[in-house]
């Protein structure tokens, strides 16, 4: 673990309502904020993956990890501090643009892979996927053109190699509840 920073952490949880509540809860009774969450079925529709960013020292992240593994809806938590892993995030941002600026525009979206996903005669919109340092170098330079509204999704993150984060996989904790369901 990290010894100081933010941390993504995915939790397995069963696919049934008040489970992200109680997670989020969690974190809010305990005075720690959520930086982004990300919430999906997973390829099994009864369990679904919460994906969060918090921020702390490793005592913090160990002890929320241990809280979170006793919720009954929890089936696995990991940390992916832990290992290797790849990080992405999508942004939607929509720009001011006039005749002038959307060539610039066109441009800047090139240089980072981004698309223009929308277009109007006063703004455009564009979808950029990558990690913090990506999303926030492409809205420094989208700024001087007048950023109008930023959407962001959250983190979502994969273990590199051969390690997995699924019901019954290699390398990850169990509810103990759900061990013996299986």
């Amino acid at each position: 673990m990290s010894t100081n920073g933010s941390y993504i952490i995915s939790i397995l949880v069963e696919n049934e309502m008040g489970v992200l509540s109680r997670v989020a809860g969690l974190f809010s009774g305990r005075g720690y904020n959520i930086s982004s969450l990300s919430v999906a079925e997973t390829l099994d529709a009864s369990v679904s993956r919460i994906t969060l960013t918090t921020t702390g020292d490793a005592e913090i992240v160990e002890q929320i990890n241990k809280q979170l593994n006793k919720l009954v809806s929890v089936i696995k938590v990991v940390d992916y501090s832990e290992a290797e892993h790849v990080e992405r995030e999508l942004a939607l941002i929509k720009v001011a643009v006039d005749a002038r600026s959307r060539l610039e525009l066109v441009g800047i979206a090139d240089i980072f892979r981004a698309r223009i996903v929308d277009v109007g005669p006063t703004e455009c919109m564009v979808e950029v996927t990558g990690d913090d340092e990506k999303i926030a170098a492409i809205m420094t330079m989208l700024a001087p053109l007048g950023i109008k509204e930023v959407a962001r999704t959250g983190k979502a993150a994969l273990f590199r190699g051969g390690r997995l984060l699924t019901v019954g996989a290699p390398n990850a904790k169990k509810n103990k509840s759900r061990e013996k369901a299986a």
